[in-house]
């Protein structure tokens, strides 16, 4: 039977099969989690695919049993459980709903596209693939998009962007087309709404600028204009337009344009930007991201601080387990960092088992703490390889940016504590 939004004689949730992350990093009853996902799997496979749920920083409740509806982030169902996909049917009316597929033909993504179904997975899942589709679904971490305005009218922008914020957006606004590049350049946004009808600089002269840096080839441009003539809209595309809004402009289809292109803009990027195996930023992006956000820093005065991490003897979990396990391990890693610290943060995999944060707003005193409770807790996950249990640890260097420091300054300051904290043992944290 499916219950929590359905069952409208529950008195209230039952005590049914709960588990999270304890505090030790094992499975075990707990309180209700501030996020959870329903699982729906046959006996033999629902502990697993719990502990599955868990590893990725969310609690996972038996979808067997009575469940608070207001908690569910998703729910996650095996076609053990749901060949019919009669309780996918029917948990997608209310929430996003994870399939995990026998096969991923056409037929089968069809059917669950019939019933609803928000992502299929192939059994056996990738968790690196999971915990990227219940990250997008979790509100909380989805990055507000970031939109900058270019109109020469002050009210009309300042209208742009009352309605863009009240959509849960950011928006930035410039009235001076020449000094558009320069805003874009330091503000790197997701999109930018540009109107057409200026003086001096037109929208379509200011496109072509943008798109001579190839950093801003990829950005979405949407033209407001009062043009009405197609072949002239389409010679706007053409220059490097994404969409186009007509004047008098329909505030409502403002706003769902463009959230639609700067969240769609926002995914292609984090798949171009991302480690294929745990889906955190990769080397190269994560230098560009220090050095933006340590001008930002300098700009502003706030701390930051950056971290680089280690597995520690993480040969010898290769040597003696096999790469595939090892993975697992990189994996168990990259989720224990993005669920223990702030969606602010920038986290990437810097290389191998080496791990690199970007820790924003935070001096190294409270980096220090924020990654010792991560190192602490990292460190009692019980992981499984050729049938043996064990557990591995990791080291890590934390320093401070200055207001005259270059990233490759920070980066090799952060690295040589981490040589520290290796040659002292270990299992520690480091900072200077």
């Amino acid at each position: 039977m499916f219950r929590g939004a359905n069952d409208k004689g529950s008195a209230g949730p039952k005590a049914g099969i709960e588990i999270s992350m304890g505090d030790g990093g094992a499975l075990g009853e707990s309180a209700a989690s501030a996020q959870s996902v329903v699982v729906f799997e046959d006996a033999d496979h629902l502990l697993p695919l719990m502990r599955s749920v868990c590893d990725l920083g969310l609690g996972a409740v038996d979808g067997g049993t009575d469940f608070d509806p207001e908690t569910v982030l998703a729910v996650l169902i095996s076609w053990r459980a749901d060949p019919e996909l009669q309780k996918a049917t029917l948990a997608a009316q209310h929430w996003p709903v994870i399939f995990i597929a026998e096969d991923g033909g056409f037929e089968s993504r069809l059917k669950a596209t019939r019933a609803g179904v928000t992502a299929v997975l192939i059994d056996p899942i990738d968790i690196t693939e999971l915990g990227s589709w219940l990250n997008g679904f979790d509100e909380t971490r989805k990055p507000a998009p970031s939109i900058v305005i270019v109109d020469d009218d002050v009210i009309l922008s300042e209208l742009y962007a009352a309605v863009l914020e009240a959509a849960g957006m950011y928006a930035h606004i410039v009235n001076d087309p020449r000094q558009a590049l320069d805003a874009i350049n330091m503000i790197r946004p997701d999109l930018v709404l540009l109107d057409i009808e200026m003086p001096n600089v037109n929208g379509l002269e200011l496109a072509s600028v943008l798109r001579q840096s190839r950093r801003n080839l990829s950005t979405p441009i949407v033209f407001l204009s009062a043009e009405r003539d197609e072949d002239k809209q389409q010679a706007a595309r053409n220059i490097g337009g994404d969409d186009f809004i007509s004047k008098p402009v329909d505030l409502d289809r403002l706003a769902a344009v463009v959230r639609m292109r700067a969240d769609r803009a926002i995914a292609l990027k984090q798949i171009i930007e991302s480690d294929s195996l745990t889906g955190l930023l990769n080397h190269a992006r994560f230098k560009e991201r220090l050095a933006l956000e340590m001008e930002r820093s300098a700009r502003t005065g706030s701390p930051l601080s950056v971290c680089i991490l280690d597995i520690d003897k993480f040969k010898s979990v290769n040597d003696r387990y096999g790469h595939q396990v090892g993975d697992k391990v990189i994996q168990t890693l990259s989720q224990a960092l993005t669920g223990g610290l702030r969606r602010t943060d920038v986290v990437a995999r810097y290389g191998g088992e080496e791990f690199a944060i970007i820790l924003l707003d935070t001096d190294v005193a409270g980096a220090a703490v924020v990654m010792n409770r991560i190192r602490e807790r990292f460190g009692e996950i019980i992981l499984n390889g050729a049938g043996e249990a064990f557990s591995t640890t990791f080291s890590a260097g934390i320093a401070q940016s200055t207001d005259r420091a270059k990233a490759n300054d920070v980066l090799a300051m952060a690295d040589a504590r981490l040589y520290q904290a290796k040659a002292t043992g270990r299992n520690r944290i480091v900072v200077g």
